[in-house]
């Protein structure tokens, strides 16, 4: 592992890597990218942020979509590693706390250093993940549910905005379709499951499958919807560095 990692470029991380004490990768849900991210610090008590870009959207919406959640941890692995010379965590949220995991699974595989917490938001558990109320929305439905998130967030849609972001949901879509993990793998690093006490989509009792995950599995109910952790509330950002 090399050091001095601030030199380090990289089209999976949006913000060069600074020389904080700690860092916290950060994985966006389907449909979205890095900036879902964007109103969040460059650290936090001395932990830095590090948003994720997955490729086919935003800045690398010309590089190929990465297909499957698999072949989106065995890819950001070799990224992540020369990243890895400090302590840090990751976050998932939404669908993103699947691959999350699943770079957790690589890394272990690897003999390199897993996270001191694997942080999973408004996620069931891999092996529940088909329960999604998305992944049975026809395209439409997708549409009509794009549009009621950008103007939750003071957005009005426009077609060519919609149109662009569909191309990422569909594809981020037939991923989440297509992952399954029928028994559960357990991580080697405590897990901390976020619940959103607003969240309409995701009830407390849907994530209880995350204990089978992990030796120390901690649940923890924040305040606010499924898409508040965008704005960065304090509960959470606290929430996220009481790990060091």
């Amino acid at each position: 592992m090399t050091s001095g990692s601030a030199t380090i470029t990289s089209p999976w991380f949006v913000r060069p890597p600074t020389e904080n004490a700690a860092r916290m990768f950060c994985f966006p849900f389907s449909g979205s990218g890095a900036s879902a991210f964007s109103a969040w610090p460059l650290a936090i008590d001395d932990v830095e942020v590090s948003p994720v870009q997955f490729p086919g959207r935003e800045n690398r919406l010309g590089h190929p979509h990465y297909g499957t959640y698999e072949n989106l941890a065995a890819e950001l692995t070799g990224p992540l590693e020369p990243l890895l010379d400090r302590p840090f965590s990751f976050f998932g949220h939404c669908a993103g706390a699947l691959p999350a995991y699943e770079t957790v699974l690589r890394l272990a595989e690897r003999g390199l250093p897993t996270p001191d917490r694997l942080f999973v938001s408004g996620q069931p558990a891999p092996h529940d993940a088909s329960r999604d109320r998305m992944l049975t929305m026809s395209e439409p439905e997708l549409r009509a549910e794009l549009e009621t998130f950008l103007r939750g967030r003071g957005i009005e849609p426009r077609p060519d905005m919609i149109d662009m972001g569909m191309l990422v949901l569909l594809r981020d879509h037939a991923a989440a379709g297509a992952y399954r993990r029928t028994e559960p793998a357990a991580v080697p690093c405590p897990i901390v499951v976020l619940h959103w006490r607003d969240d309409p989509d995701v009830s407390l009792d849907e994530l209880q499958g995350w204990r089978a995950y992990a030796d120390s599995v901690e649940f923890r109910v924040v305040d606010g919807g499924h898409y508040d952790f965008m704005d960065a509330p304090d509960e959470l950002l606290n929430l996220l560095t009481s790990w060091r």
